[in-house]
């Protein structure tokens, strides 16, 4: 591990862009003990002037969470969008930079990426009106799934048994549509051991896996602190319910990493169950913005966020050789 004493000087500060003011903590922790200058970017307190064409940044690193919507941030998602076209105008290297973060904030996006990349996933449908989710579940297997098109922890998302359920739910107004009024209405696959599972990745390498246990008619499966309740302790989440270390097949490590690769995301987690009636996996989620899971070092058996520091500086070290 790099001490402060052999970290490489950097010239220019890193951005970390973020909005969520608790789960970087670590990050920053881990920044501050190299020595690393860096400065903190609040995607919802963004002010920036278009007209200028240079940033004293060596590097910015965009770990903007489209859940903001959440937490009455949900400006954020889009004016973070411009932000990011911006700095691409001006040639600032951004890790998970404006198409990573594209897919981040649709998951109809993501719908199209799994299709075009012929990988197995949940069939879904996209609508932008109550009134359609009835119609687009046709030809669907039932129980259902209407989830936003703007993710977030699992908000928002409601399963239906039958279509008379679904048509009930739409007419009373029951469908939630986050801040873009867009959603899927996607079959609700049943997952082996009831469990699902997320693989993380960082600079395009597989870093580590974990397995979540589902928790009846929550889909809040974010498996850092923060995240609900307290984190995590002993092995069980804040959610109340077991996660543990988890190797998957390499077949599915090397689809997970080629659906975030397709992305252009630097680092970030794919979720697949395994569809309990056939035993397959089917991916259903690109996070370009998956957050390490709590108590790593007990949980893993290191800590993500040293690996994660030490390609952030790799980066914007090659990136201040590449301008000098």
């Amino acid at each position: 591990m790099p001490t402060v004493t052999d970290q490489p000087a950097l010239s220019r500060p890193i951005g970390i862009l973020y909005e969520h003011p608790e789960w970087f903590t670590p990050l920053f922790a881990e920044l501050d003990r190299r020595g690393i200058p860096y400065e903190r970017l609040r995607a919802d307190r963004l002010r920036y002037d278009p007209a200028v064409t240079e940033l004293d940044y060596s590097l910015v690193v965009n770990r903007m969470s489209p859940s903001s919507w959440l937490r009455e941030s949900g400006a954020a998602i889009f004016s973070t969008l411009n932000f990011l076209s911006y700095l691409d105008d001006i040639g600032v290297p951004v890790v998970n930079g404006t198409e990573s973060y594209l897919h981040e904030i649709s998951k109809a996006r993501q719908l199209r990426l799994l299709e075009q990349l012929e990988v197995a996933h949940p069939k879904a449908r996209v609508i932008n009106h109550a009134g359609e989710a009835a119609a687009a579940a046709e030809g669907l297997t039932y129980p259902v799934l209407v989830k936003p098109n703007v993710g977030g922890s699992g908000a928002g998302i409601i399963s239906f048994d039958t279509a008379e359920d679904l048509q009930v739910g739409a007419d009373n107004g029951k469908l939630e549509f986050g801040p873009d009024h867009t959603a899927l209405v996607q079959e609700h696959l049943p997952a082996e051991g009831d469990a699902i599972i997320r693989v993380e990745f960082l600079n395009g390498e597989y870093l580590y896996a974990i397995r979540l246990s589902l928790m009846p008619n929550s889909f809040n499966l974010c498996p850092a602190d923060y995240c609900d309740l307290p984190g995590i302790a002993d092995g069980v989440s804040g959610r109340g319910l077991p996660i543990e270390a988890y190797t998957p097949p390499q077949s599915v490590i090397d689809q997970a990493g080629r659906l975030l690769d397709a992305t252009g995301a630097h680092l970030g987690g794919v979720e697949y169950l395994i569809d309990a009636r056939t035993g397959e996996p089917n991916f259903y989620d690109i996070n370009a913005l998956s957050n390490f899971v709590a108590d790593a070092t007990n949980l893993i058996g290191f800590d993500p966020f040293v690996n994660l520091v030490d390609y952030i500086v790799d980066e914007a070290m090659s990136n201040e050789k590449r301008s000098a």
